[in-house]
């Protein structure tokens, strides 16, 4: 089997353009290919696990990655999936999340000389002339087309920004760009980028020809199923200082059971032969597909060893002897908390287990909050002074542990 029917198989393409040529050009490990990383933050998520582990088995069968990092295009932002316009960043802002960017793929990609590269279009964007730009590659954009292009058609309602409209000329630029100075002739991305993807594909068949082989592929994206990399309405960081290994063990562990094999399938260097033997496991073991998924993902962010000590832990806590030193904690200053202990509504939101004091009333309401053992049914109840300085043990709902400490 090559790397392409091993990419089918685990489910990871949704839409191609030149299937025979890219089948033949991946499986003989000469595709360049680019991945484009926007630093909107300065680390990446679990909902980037898909673009990152598939750089790697690309790599691992001969491939050249080009990881771009938009130092460009995050000026400007991207619409899709979007019903607002994104922050502003600064170029400083930018740069600073494009190095922490470089420091996270260097566990999953191998660059050097004749191995991957990574490359920011800041470099060639930061320099266009605008005139020029419309004249080299504005001719080549129907309107009409963008605005039928499903980034641009979610937006419409509530605005879309002229900022925003050019993105996709953007991002085809980067493709035109690596096309001829790096010679990348293959684009992956998640299949909600297809226009702008499929607008790279055509600017470099406009300008250069019917015979300029550029090939777009696009990957299935988490809204094709599970949300991945995000819980609660926050993110997941491949950051510990961001997500703690625990927390990111945690996030996997409990995704939903119809998840878990698909995620095994995408996500996971697992052979294919183990995960039809999986496949093939009775409903009484999903806990141990579970498992499985949690620790394979968590020692490819943090290492094994993080991966066994978040295992363990997570194995204690379930079992009702919980290894505290590995439990998430939330250290409160004397300030934080007055005399007469700390409100429990107030307490959930400083720990980051509810967004608000609305969202952590309803956890109550809901009976799905404790405190050392000790169901919470009062949304006045206090936590004393006493019980932080000795570390409250929350739980939140059957499988979130948190411990609030309180540093006198």
């Amino acid at each position: 089997m090559g790397i392409y029917e091993e990419l089918k198989e685990r489910g990871l393409l949704a839409q191609v353009t030149n299937e025979e040529e890219i089948r033949e050009m991946v499986n003989a490990g000469k595709a360049t290919f680019y991945i484009g990383f926007d630093c909107t933050a300065d680390s990446l998520t679990a909902g980037h696990f898909m673009a990152l582990t598939l750089m790697k088995r690309l790599q691992m069968a001969g491939n050249k990655p080009i990881a771009l990092i938009g130092g460009g295009t995050t000026m400007i932002g991207d619409p899709s999936g979007r019903t607002d316009m994104r922050k502003m960043l600064t170029r400083e802002d930018i740069d600073h999340n494009a190095a922490c960017f470089k420091r996270q793929m260097e566990r999953f990609i191998e660059f050097g000389e004749g191995k991957a590269m990574m490359v920011n279009n800041a470099d060639w964007l930061m320099n266009l002339n605008y005139i020029d730009l419309l004249r080299e590659v504005g001719a080549c954009f129907s309107v009409n087309n963008m605005l039928r292009a499903e980034c641009y058609k979610q937006r419409m309602e509530k605005g879309l920004s002229f900022l925003e409209f050019n993105y996709m000329i953007m991002q085809s630029y980067d493709f035109y760009y690596l096309f001829q100075h790096y010679g990348c002739n293959m684009q992956f991305g998640g299949d909600d980028q297809w226009s702008n993807m499929l607008g790279g594909t055509e600017l470099i068949r406009r300008k250069l020809g019917k015979d300029a082989h550029a090939m777009t592929i696009t990957l299935l994206t988490d809204s094709q199923g599970h949300k991945m990399g995000k819980t609660a309405g926050n993110a997941v960081w491949l950051d510990p200082n961001k997500t703690s290994p625990f927390d990111f063990y945690q996030y996997w562990r409990n995704v939903g059971d119809a998840d878990v094999m698909k995620c095994i399938r995408m996500l996971t260097f697992l052979p294919l032969e183990t995960i039809r033997e999986m496949d093939a496991w009775p409903d009484s073991r999903i806990n141990e597909k579970k498992e499985i998924l949690a620790f394979e993902l968590t020692s490819l962010v943090h290492g094994k060893e993080e991966a066994e000590k978040a295992q363990s832990a997570a194995r204690a806590l379930f079992s009702g002897e919980g290894d505290e030193s590995t439990m998430p904690t939330t250290c409160l200053c004397c300030e934080q908390v007055p005399a007469e202990g700390a409100n429990i509504l107030d307490l959930l939101v400083c720990c980051g287990l509810a967004k608000s004091r609305g969202e952590a009333r309803r956890l109550i309401e809901q009976g799905g909050v404790s405190v050392d053992g000790e169901k919470i049914t009062s949304t006045y109840a206090t936590i004393s002074r006493e019980q932080l300085c000795a570390g409250a043990k929350i739980k939140k709902g059957k499988k979130v542990f948190h411990k609030a400490l309180l540093e006198m």
